[in-house]
């Protein structure tokens, strides 16, 4: 469980973060004020109306706003690694759905959950949008063990009616429903502070037109976030549209039920092959992208246009998608994310210029935080995330500039051995 400490103190160190896309801003051996779980603002010099807070020194150290991870899946994480050697469509058959089978047992679900979430602790990230299973009381388990960890969450229990295994298949859309609001409203019931709710379809080759008119409704009745996947494989976008021919692309096909942004916070994950009208759809409607260039290199996906997404103000974080992704390190996300532009604007448009670092670790933090509202960022009035990273486990020969040492950090994955505190929503965690 997370340490019942005052949310109220005065921290200092290297503090870096990204108000703006691309504006890394670095204040040295600042101080950055925590009252209440929000954050106060910076200050060069200790502020002497926040005297009475106490003050935790981390002088020397870099201090950054904690990780958003946008799409990742809880129950895949067991076999993350393996079965890299398939595109999406037989990944999900030969892999992904046999491990998925499990979680019907709840022994199973108790033992991989307390791994997974033991993991997502000790990482990086702060915030995150989770994926299930079908299984209820498996999901449960799991919202169970994120509200442990003292991360600040999502989970859904997943929704699928056709196209899956048996096992995996809900009995009909009417059922599903049901065992939807039985999930959402057991969850309400165990008083979860921070773990919510978030409706789950899990992409309309596994959802009928019934199930997604359902599941929009019960978005709609309590009020809840959408997670889902977008036009991530070309041979899923093909079977899109010969199950639901009247849909104008992929995306309409959740819009036509509520379940596309709107006057709901949806997040999209890939939007590989997003075609022109299907990105006005996803500004116009305010929905979040999932950028998950890990995942997207395994199943042999592709490179999502993200330079496009920046510059046409649409909103957009980065994702691990364990276990498309191999990695639950934002670190590694944000890094990937950068490599994969350099690829895009190589071979397939020297018009979209590669991603900068400070634009990339703006995605893991502000850009996905944004989801949750005022998150990934230091400036007055966000809540106070915050990663402290002791670079010096890596030892470098020569003297180091702050911005150099935070770009290393990520580049050798430094998340791995060095961070000596982790704050989520003012709650020091670790």
């Amino acid at each position: 469980m997370y340490f019942n400490l005052s949310r109220s103190f005065v921290i200092k160190g290297h503090i870096c973060h990204t108000p703006e896309a691309g504006r890394l801003e670095i204040r040295e051996n600042a101080f950055a004020v925590c009252e209440e779980g929000i954050c106060r603002g910076i200050f060069d010099e200790f502020p002497e109306r926040f005297r009475n807070l106490e003050m935790i020194d981390c002088s020397g150290e870099l201090i950054l706003p904690g990780m958003t991870d946008l799409h990742i899946h809880a129950p895949q994480f067991a076999y993350r690694g393996t079965g890299m050697d398939y595109e999406l469509l037989d990944w999900l058959d030969q892999v992904a759905f046999p491990e998925e089978s499990r979680y019907a047992d709840t022994a199973y679900a108790e033992a991989a959950y307390r791994i997974f979430a033991r993991k997502m602790k000790q990482s990086a990230t702060t915030r995150a949008v989770i994926f299930g299973t079908i299984h209820t009381e498996s999901t449960l388990i799991l919202m169970n063990k994120m509200e442990e960890t003292g991360l600040v969450s999502f989970v859904g229990k997943v929704s699928m009616d056709r196209n899956s295994p048996p096992e995996l298949t809900e009995q009909n859309a009417r059922e599903a429903a049901k065992e939807e609001r039985r999930f959402i409203t057991e969850s309400i019931k165990a008083g979860y502070r921070r773990t919510k709710p978030v409706v789950t379809p899990r992409f309309v080759p596994s959802c009928t037109q019934e199930l997604m008119a359902e599941l929009g409704k019960i978005r709609r009745e309590y009020g809840l976030p959408v997670q889902s996947h977008l036009s991530e494989n070309p041979g899923e976008i093909e079977l899109v549209a010969e199950l639901e021919p009247e849909a104008a692309f992929y995306g309409d096909a959740y819009d036509r039920y509520g379940l596309f942004g709107r006057d709901g916070n949806t997040v999209m994950a890939h939007c590989v092959y997003s075609s022109p009208e299907e990105i006005q759809r996803i500004k116009a409607n305010g929905v979040w992208v999932a950028h998950c260039p890990s995942s997207n290199m395994n199943i042999a996906s592709g490179i999502a246009p993200v330079r496009r997404y920046l510059e046409q103000g649409i909103r957009i974080g980065l994702g691990t998608d364990v276990a498309g992704g191999t990695s639950e390190s934002m670190f590694r996300a944000v890094t990937d994310a950068i490599q994969v532009s350099k690829l895009y604007w190589r071979l397939v448009d020297r018009t979209a210029k590669p991603l900068t670092f400070p634009e990339s670790f703006y995605l893991a933090t502000k850009g996905g935080g944004a989801f949750f509202g005022k998150a990934g960022s230091f400036e007055e009035g966000y809540a106070f995330d915050a990663v402290v990273l002791d670079d010096s486990v890596e030892p470098s020969a020569r003297p180091l500039p702050v911005r150099d040492r935070l770009e290393r950090a990520f580049y050798l994955q430094l998340d791995r051995q060095g961070i000596t505190m982790k704050i989520a929503d003012g709650q020091i965690i670790i």
